[in-house]
């Protein structure tokens, strides 16, 4: 299996070769010639696998004649996952006496849902690196969770510097420290005075310079990276297993949505063959998805704080995914659209192109005041604490419903209440705790640089060190 660039200017590359580029170097994403689609019968064998199998069975999908499509793959996805803290995995838990389910995704490391892509990726990049010597430099933008979560995987990683720029002041006191405190000699956290959207430009600006991309050895472990969206495929997969989904009754998901990787990552779980039916994209007052969806075109408006501030984003990079398959991977088309946005700060979406995205997609704006009172209702009816990203999903979730959505209905919980603190307590008078794995965070020692929003001073850091 191939994979090509979305951008259409770079040469087909194996699973492997594309894990180890992360951003194509044309600036595109990559994506299979073809997506992978099973029948039946395998998803009626997958029903009855464990995660890590069933992690196993959906990279060999992807991973075909690649140097990953081995005996030792199950064993590193079983390494991936050795410090989860619960024996499910992720569990599903009913909300109610009807067909509402939340996902919890917040058993890993870090408390959040990158970590069930990024500790397969750390193992997957360890392995490889040990069989070839190579020396590579992970360059990523975090807006709160994915920094920690890479940290987590690639600490100690061999032939490996990571380098994670979150934007200064703007993520949670809990995510920050989660980054600053792993001082490793391979760990690089750098605060970056602008917003998510200026840390993620200029990490497209490093893999567009060659020189740097090339003497650094660069690649990406966000979710520009393909290997993590095929990770985060398998919860989908499982929960829609495990809820009897079918053609007849299939299981929708609700997905708090920022950069798009995630609601991504099920979008190929429905293609896969996965008994998926509607996906709610729920999103924060940096809403520009929900509006494009509505409006049919692409307007970039100033990224605002808000309480569920993973969300902040304004630049959602994985939707460039979603179109190339919306535009039947008219590359042409897709980089005049994107060169529009950059250029204008806006563009039409093609017709058929929007009417193909409602066809699979629903998609809410959600604002702080609502996200406080489903914090504070959810709390009351089920004594859950929840924290504010999975707070804009459960209100979207119940838009939909509202809007005459039938069927199982799961709300992902990304994060773990604990790691936003304030607003949890603002809306429930409780104080969620952290697991006792972390509880002397705030009594570790801390290690960053801060930068300003230049890639100049941001290549000679790289470089300094590479």
């Amino acid at each position: 299996m191939k994979y090509v660039s979305t951008r259409g200017h770079s040469a087909g590359l194996s699973f492997t070769e594309a894990l180890l580029t992360g951003l194509a170097p044309d600036g595109g994403l990559y994506l299979p010639t073809a997506l992978p689609q099973v029948d039946g019968d395998t998803l009626n064998q997958w029903r009855q696998l464990g995660y890590g199998d069933l992690a196993t069975a959906i990279y060999q999908q992807f991973a075909a004649g690649s140097s990953l499509d081995s005996p030792a793959l199950p064993g590193l996805i079983q390494a991936g996952l050795g410090e989860f803290r619960h024996q499910a995995i992720a569990p599903l838990v009913q909300l109610d006496d009807g067909e509402n389910w939340l996902l919890e995704l917040f058993y890993g490391p870090t408390l959040a849902f990158k970590d069930y892509a990024l500790q397969i990726l750390g193992q997957l990049m360890g392995h490889l690196l040990r069989q070839s010597g190579e020396h590579i430099t992970v360059l990523g933008a975090t807006s709160g969770d994915t920094g920690a979560a890479a940290i987590a995987g690639m600490v100690g990683v061999p032939n490996a510097e990571i380098f994670i720029l979150h934007p200064k002041g703007s993520v949670s006191e809990v995510q920050r420290r989660q980054m600053t405190t792993c001082i490793a000699d391979n760990i690089h956290n750098i605060a970056i005075e602008g917003s998510f959207d200026d840390c993620q430009d200029l990490v497209k600006r490093g893999f567009r310079d060659e020189e740097l991309r090339r003497t650094a050895g660069l690649t990406a472990i966000n979710s520009i990276n393909i290997a993590r969206i095929v990770a985060q495929m398998v919860y989908y997969v499982q929960a829609s297993l495990r809820l009897g989904g079918s053609a007849a009754r299939p299981v929708h998901f609700c997905v708090p949505t920022g950069n798009f990787g995630n609601i991504f990552s099920a979008y190929l779980a429905k293609a896969l063959g996965a008994p998926i039916g509607q996906l709610v994209i729920a999103s924060n007052r940096n809403d520009i998805l929900p509006r494009s969806y509505r409006e049919g075109t692409m307007v970039l408006n100033r990224t605002v704080s808000t309480l569920s501030m993973s969300m902040d984003i304004q630049i959602p990079s994985n939707f460039e995914r979603l179109l190339y398959l919306l535009v039947d991977r008219d590359a042409e088309t897709l980089r005049r659209l994107l060169q529009d946005f950059r250029d204008k700060g806006e563009c039409e979406l093609p017709e058929a192109t929007v009417k193909r995205w409602h066809q699979d997609f629903l998609a809410y704006s959600v604002d702080d005041a609502e996200t406080k009172e489903t914090i504070a209702q959810v709390y009351q009816d089920t004594e859950m604490l929840i924290d504010p990203h999975t707070a804009v999903g459960v209100t979207a979730a119940r838009r939909a419903r509202e809007a005459g959505l039938t069927g199982p209905l799961v709300r992902l919980a990304c994060a773990h209440p604990a790691k936003f603190p304030e607003p949890v307590k603002a809306a429930t008078g409780r104080v969620p705790e952290l697991p006792e794995f972390m509880s002397d965070l705030f009594e570790r020692q801390e290690r960053l640089q801060v930068l300003p929003n230049s890639f100049e001073a941001l290549k000679q850091q790289i470089q300094a060190v590479s």
